[in-house]
């Protein structure tokens, strides 16, 4: 079998690659369909790139990315990329942002690559295979109640229903007294942090399959577990409502996201 997960993480790097020729350049921002939705040509040219590799040793399959779209073959396999997941701490100057590669054949996430150019961390996993970073191996952490956990999320760029919702769930989470909260910006890392153990649990309310699907990998071969907000399995061609836990907390996090009060 092609070695899939060579070309993910050769893929990913190049994406890096691009992100440190223009990370702090003054490069120029623009947006798109909301303003708080940035888009940069750092954006574009590590789609290109990361792309451009790819096809090189898989011309005929398919590519789900952020930036564009692309004609679709008759092949059972699916790249999906996000070349620069981050964009807007990017863009601000802030060291938090990443490139994200995953594999899919029929529905299964086969391999997934995200790399994080500014701390030199590489998380990579392929199915059945369990996950690393940087070569070593990771397992999520050990939290067993919300009073041990270290949570993240993330807000969608909606400042409407989605944002109410999302501080009413926070609210929620810190009546049960977690640990702490965190808002980084990047999912595809958020997702990674979950699975190396820096975080219990992750959870935000539209993320796209680009922003997921290697994360979701990752965190599944470290032992985690990967739904939608009622447990459910997590499709990969739609925006979705993700959770993502250390697999010891995911039904007390569900409980909280779904309660009334």
């Amino acid at each position: 079998m092609p070695d899939y997960l060579d070309v993910a993480i050769r893929a990913a790097r190049v994406a890096g690659r691009i992100h440190k020729k223009y990370f702090n350049s003054g490069l120029k921002v623009k947006t798109k369909s909301s303003s708080f939705d940035l888009l940069t040509v750092a954006d574009t040219e590590a789609e290109e790139a990361a792309v451009s590799l790819i096809k090189g040793s898989f011309a005929r399959h398919n590519f789900l990315c952020e930036e564009y779209r692309y004609r679709k073959t008759d092949s059972e396999y699916t790249w999906i990329i996000d070349p620069l997941d981050g964009t807007n701490n990017f863009a601000s100057g802030m060291p938090i942002f990443c490139a994200s590669v995953a594999l899919v054949h029929k529905g299964r996430i086969l391999v997934g690559a995200v790399y994080d150019l500014t701390r030199d961390e590489l998380f990579y996993a392929r199915r059945g295979k369990g996950a690393y970073l940087n070569g070593r191996r990771i397992r999520v952490n050990s939290a067993a109640t919300l009073k041990q956990s270290l949570l993240i999320t993330g807000f969608y760029y909606s400042r409407s229903t989605e944002m109410i919702q999302t501080l009413r769930i926070i609210r929620k989470f810190f009546l049960k007294h977690i640990l702490g909260l965190r808002r980084l910006g990047a999912a595809a890392l958020d997702l990674c942090y979950v699975a190396c153990g820096r975080a219990a649990g992750f959870w935000e309310f539209e993320l796209s399959p680009w922003d997921f699907a290697a994360g979701k990998l990752i965190i599944e071969e470290a032992g985690g577990r990967v739904s939608g907000a009622r447990g459910e399995k997590v499709p990969l061609t739609k925006k979705y409502f993700i959770v993502a836990s250390n697999r010891k907390v995911h039904h007390k996090m569900l409980e909280v996201i779904n309660s009334k009060r």
